[in-house]
């Protein structure tokens, strides 16, 4: 994979280089120190994968983030020494499409293979999204179980690249007391999911948490997947965190909850997928479809990347396409109290 590193620091810049050499497969192409410089050199020379960093002189990653996306989109993970203290400039950097963050690799400390697995995993991941094929079979879906009695409505939102932002403009056109439960799926590490529902509780003004093992869905409230384990909805209505598939590469994945809810879930249900790359979630809506639940797409014209939405859309899962800033008032027409 051709690789480009974007820091304005010195040893960042050397612990990354350590770290990508674990991995002949991958070049590092270029280097720049400031955001400008970046956005200047991924005209030039577009790169399969940025690390970028956020704190920068001239433009901070969030600018250059979006910068690139706009015109020379390629794959960005935000790479940070800081995560807790920049969690919002994290969060607003994902808006613009970065794909995820992770830690820079420590320097001196231990076993440097063993620092570099983190930051070498999550390039494993984002190879296998920019060139994954899914299986393009529909899947049958199982007749529901009525042993649950949920009586209220629930909202099912998958999310990736992009995510952040959108989510945070589709919540804030949502009311307090909402009348539907809603559980969102958002493609992030689990060592920033909590950041991410305290910032989305904070920008939305709605009540945001990780969803808990065991609890089922509140109307009124707004559970974030919270771990590296897939999400699901039980036969009974409540709430599972759990390993399985192991070979999903999207953790948590859209598709497996998805996949339950149009199993388990005996009241009205919407699903939304939002902006995002790859392909995950469009299988899993498409379910929702057959089941008898409203689904619904986001356009392309308001997405920051077409991916997602785009495989649902073209596998025939959304009964509507909407523009982000509409899809909040169609979910208000459907579940006003």
């Amino acid at each position: 994979m051709k690789v480009a590193i974007v820091n304005d620091m010195p040893m960042a810049v050397e612990a990354l280089r350590r770290a990508l050499a674990f991995e002949p497969a991958h070049q590092v192409i270029w280097v720049a120190s400031n955001g400008a410089e970046a956005v200047s050199k991924c005209a030039e020379d577009t790169p399969d994968l940025i690390l970028m960093d956020l704190i920068m002189p001239v433009m901070d990653g969030v600018e250059a983030t979006r910068r690139i996306m706009a015109e020379t989109p390629c794959a960005i993970v935000i790479v940070t020494v800081d995560r807790k203290q920049n969690v919002h400039r994290v969060f607003e950097a994902m808006g613009h499409g970065a794909l995820d963050v992770v830690d820079t690799p420590a320097v001196g400390a231990g076993d440097a293979r063993e620092a570099a697995a983190p930051l070498l995993r999550k390039i494993l991941n984002i190879g296998w999204l920019i060139g994954q094929q899914r299986p393009g079979a529909s899947k049958s879906v199982a007749a529901p179980l009525r042993e649950a009695s949920q009586r209220s409505g629930l909202v099912a939102i998958g999310s990736s690249a992009g995510g952040p932002a959108a989510l945070e403009v589709l919540l804030k056109g949502l009311p307090r007391g909402f009348g539907a439960s809603i559980v969102l799926v958002q493609h992030v590490d689990q060592v920033f999911a909590a950041g991410m529902a305290e910032w989305l509780a904070s920008a939305s003004g709605l009540p945001v948490r990780l969803a808990r093992e065991g609890e089922p869905p509140q109307p009124g409230q707004v559970l974030l997947a919270g771990t590296n384990h897939h999400i699901r909805l039980l036969q009974g209505g409540q709430l599972a965190y759990t390993a399985e598939p192991v070979n999903e590469i999207y953790r948590p994945s859209i598709d497996v909850f998805f996949e339950s809810v149009a199993r388990y879930w005996n009241g009205d249900a919407v699903g939304v997928l939002l902006t995002g790359m790859g392909r995950d979630g469009a299988q899993g809506l498409k379910l929702m479809r057959q089941r008898g639940f409203l689904t619904i797409a986001q356009d392309q014209s308001s997405s920051a990347v077409y991916g997602m939405p785009k495989a649902a859309a073209a596998i025939d899962a959304a009964v509507e396409i909407r523009p982000l800033e509409r899809i909040a008032g169609r979910l208000m027409e459907l579940f006003a109290k």
